[in-house]
C-alpha cells in the first residue's frame, strides 16, 4: 500500500496547538510562520511519497549486506539519499551559519515523521547525523565545526554515535574503549563499538564517528569518559578526504526488523590506532553524549508516530476492501468491507486516537524546544526548556510504546492475512519493536522521568504541566456539546489520577525507592496518555469551534470524534493505572528472587 503523508493533521497541530505564528515572531524565525511551513511539509510529503516510501518493502526483503568490510545497502538507497542531501532535507532545522535552513523543530518534526512513516530503515542514517550535529555544534572546537559541520549538515558526509560495547549496554560506566593522547593532540583510539547504526554503508563518501572512550588514566565510572571525533576518512587541511582511518566494520546484526538500516560492529585500532579528536573537554563525554541522545530519543519517539501511522494507513485500506460476514446490524444484506463491523471500527479507533495523540504531544513538546532556544525572555526559556525535559521521555516512551500496541492492532485488522509478510502488515510490527529499546529502553525513559524530572524538583514541573491541564478543563466546562462533557470528566480524573502519582513520587523517593521504581514504566504511561489526551482536548476545543463556522467541517467533526474516544476509551484507564503505581508497589517487589 503507498504512504499518504496527513499533512492536513500536520498542519492542524502545527497551527492550532504548536502556535506555528507566535514561533514566528521569535528572532531566527521570522520567516517561518504558517504559509512557510505549509510550502516545506507540501515538498517534503512528495518527496517522501514518491522517492523514499516505494523502497520501504525492498529494504525489509532485499537488506544492507556485508561482505570484506564493505557495506551495500539495499538497492535504490543510495539514490535516494542523494536526492535527500540534494533537497537540503538534512539541514532543515540546523543553523544557517553552517549551511542549514534554520527552520524551526516544529516544522523539522512533521517532516521527520514523513521521512519516517516513508521508511524507518532509510530514515536511520538522517537521525543519526542529527545527533552528530548538535554534539557538534554543543561542544565542539572551531576547528572541528569548520571541518565537519558543513559537511554533516549539507548530508555529504553521514554520522552515527558509539556508545555500546559488548559489556557496555545500558550501562556506560563501563566503557573499556581507550584513547592514548598523541603529542600532536590528537588521541589514539583502541576498542569495540556494537549496534552502530550505519557505521558502515555507501551512501556517503566519509562517515564521522562520535565515539565514547576513557583516556588513559581517566577516573573509573562515568566520569572517566570523554567524548571523540573518529571520522572514517581524515581530513586534509584543505578540507578533502585524506588516508583511510583505523576504523572498520567487521559484521553487520541480522536483525528482527529495521533490517535495511545496517548496524555494525566497528574495531577501532587494529593497525596501530584510529586518529580521533577530543570533543570539548576530557571526562565530560557523557555530558555531551546526552545532549546528543536528548534529540535523537525525541526523535524517536517521532519514529513510534510515524511507523503507527504507516500502519494505520495499511489497516484502513484494508479494511475498506476486504469481504467477510455481514454487518451485525443487518445494514446490508450480504458479506460486506469488514470496516462495517464494530470491532474493527474500535481497532481502527484506537490506532487513529493513539497516533493522532502522540503526534499532538510531539508536535507542542517540538514548540516548547524552540522558545526554548530562541524565546526573547528568558524566563518563558526556562519554562519551555523545563517543559521540554519533561516531554522528552514521554515523546520517546509513550510513543513508541504505544507504536507495538498500534501495530500490533494493524497486523490484527488484516487478520491471517497480517501474519503473511506479502501484505507488509507485519514488518511494521516487527520494525517498532526495536523503537522502545534503542535510545534507552522504555524503564530507562521512565527512571529519568521518576528521578531527574520528578522526584528531584519535588514534581514542580509535573504539577505545573496539572496546572495547565485544569485550564484545559475550564474551557472544555464552558461547552455544551457531549464530546465536550465526555472529554472533561475523563481528562479531570486523569489529571487527579497524575496528581496522585506525582505527590506518591515526591514522597517515597528517598524513603522508598523500589516502592517508587517498581510503578516508572507504569507512571511514564500515565503522563504520556494523559499529554497525549490533553492535546487532543485542546483539538476538540478548536475544531467545535471552526466547525461550527463551517471551516473543513468533515475534517473537523472528525477531530472532535477522535478526542472523544480517545478519552473513553484511553484516558479512561489512567484511574487504574493510578492504582496499580500508588498501591500495588509490594505486589511488584515482595516476591523472593529465588522463587523466580
Amino acid at each position: 500500500m503507498s504512504y499518504r503523508a496527513p499533512l492536513k493533521d500536520m498542519l492542524f497541530d502545527i497551527r492550532h496547538l504548536a502556535g506555528i505564528d507566535e514561533i514566528a515572531k521569535m528572532p531566527a524565525f521570522e520567516d517561518a510562520g504558517f504559509d512557510t511551513a505549509q510550502a516545506v511539509l507540501e515538498e517534503c510529503a512528495k518527496f517522501n511519497e514518491q522517492v523514499v516510501a516505494p523502497l520501504n518493502v525492498a529494504g525489509d526483503r532485499n537488506p544492507s549486506s556485508w561482505k570484506d568490510g564493505v557495506v551495500t545497502t539495499t538497492p535504490g538507497f543510495k539514490d535516494a539519499y542523494r536526492q535527500y542531501s540534494e533537497g537540503g532535507w538534512q539541514g532543515l532545522q540546523h543553523p544557517t551559519d553552517h549551511g542549514g535552513q534554520g527552520l524551526p523543530k516544529t516544522v523539522g518534526a512533521a517532516c521527520g515523521e514523513m521521512l519516517n512513516s516513508a521508511n524507518l530503515s532509510f530514515a536511520l542514517c538522517p537521525l543519526l547525523t542529527d545527533g552528530a550535529i548538535e554534539a557538534l555544534l554543543t561542544a565542539g572546537s572551531d576547528d572541528l565545526k569548520a571541518t565537519y559541520l558543513q559537511k554533516l549538515v549539507s548530508g555529504e558526509w553521514t554520522g552515527t554515535m558509539n556508545l555500546t560495547e559488548p559489556q557496555a549496554g545500558s550501562d556506560l560506566a563501563l566503557v573499556r574503549t581507550r584513547a592514548e593522547p598523541q603529542p600532536d593532540g590528537t588521541y589514539r583510539i583502541f576498542g569495540t563499538k556494537i549496534f552502530i547504526t550505519y557505521g558502515e554503508h555507501d551512501m556517503a563518501d566519509n562517515i564521522v564517528h562520535l565515539v565514547l572512550a576513557r583516556v588513559t588514566g581517566a577516573p573509573e565510572g562515568v566520569k572517566g569518559i570523554s567524548l571523540f571525533v573518529v571520522p572514517k576518512f581524515l581530513v586534509n587541511k584543505d578540507g578533502s578526504l585524506g588516508a583511510r582511518n583505523d576504523v572498520h566494520c567487521v559484521s553487520i546484526e541480522h536483525k528482527l526488523g529495521i533490517k535495511a538500516s545496517p548496524t555494525a560492529v566497528l574495531q577501532y585500532g587494529d593497525k596501530g590506532g584510529a586518529v580521533g579528536y577530543l570533543v570539548g573537554q576530557e571526562n565530560r563525554g557523557l555530558e555531551y553524549m546526552f545532549i546528543m541522545m536528548n534529540a535523537v530519543r525525541y526523535a524517536v519517539g517521532v519514529q513510534g508516530i510515524a511507523v503507527a501511522e504507516r500502519a494505520y494507513q495499511q489497516a484502513v485500506a484494508y479494511a475498506k476492501e476486504r469481504v467477510q460476514s455481514r454487518p451485525v446490524d443487518g445494514s446490508i444484506n450480504a458479506s460486506a468491507p469488514i470496516i462495517h463491523h464494530p470491532d474493527v471500527k474500535r481497532m481502527l479507533m484506537t490506532m487513529r486516537a493513539y497516533v493522532e495523540g502522540c503526534r499532538a504531544m510531539a508536535s507542542v513538546a517540538a514548540a516548547a524546544y524552540d522558545a526554548a532556544h530562541h524565546h526573547p525572555d528568558a524566563e518563558v526559556r526556562k519554562q519551555n526548556q523545563a517543559f521540554y525535559e519533561f516531554m522528552v521521555p514521554l515523546v520517546k516512551g509513550y510513543s513508541t510504546e504505544m507504536s507495538l500496541e498500534v501495530t500490533s492492532l494493524g497486523v490484527q485488522v488484516h487478520g491471517g492475512m497480517g501474519f503473511i509478510e506479502e501484505t507488509g502488515a507485519a514488518q511494521h510490527y516487527r520494525d517498532a519493536k526495536i523503537l522502545t529499546i534503542y535510545e534507552g529502553t522504555t524503564a530507562i525513559q521512565a527512571n529519568d522521568l521518576v528521578g531527574r524530572k520528578t522526584a528531584r524538583d519535588g514534581g514542580q514541573v509535573a504539577r505545573a504541566i496539572a496546572a495547565q491541564i485544569e485550564r484545559t478543563e475550564g474551557e472544555l466546562a464552558h461547552r455544551d456539546s457531549v464530546a465536550a462533557r465526555a472529554v472533561l470528566k475523563r481528562l479531570t480524573a486523569a489529571r487527579q489520577a497524575f496528581l496522585d502519582v506525582v505527590d506518591f513520587i515526591a514522597g517515597q523517593a528517598k524513603a522508598s525507592p523500589n516502592a517508587v521504581f517498581a510503578g516508572s514504566v507504569p507512571y511514564l504511561m500515565l503522563a504520556g496518555n494523559l499529554v497525549a489526551g490533553w492535546q487532543l482536548a485542546r483539538s476538540l476545543l478548536v475544531a467545535e469551534s471552526l466547525s461550527a463556522k463551517g471551516e473543513d467541517k468533515a475534517f473537523m467533526d472528525a477531530k472532535v470524534a477522535t478526542a472523544r474516544f480517545y478519552a473513553e476509551h484511553i484516558l479512561a484507564k489512567a484511574p487504574g493505572m493510578r492504582d496499580a503505581i500508588v498501591e500495588g508497589a509490594e505486589s511488584v517487589t515482595s516476591l523472593a528472587l529465588e522463587a523466580f
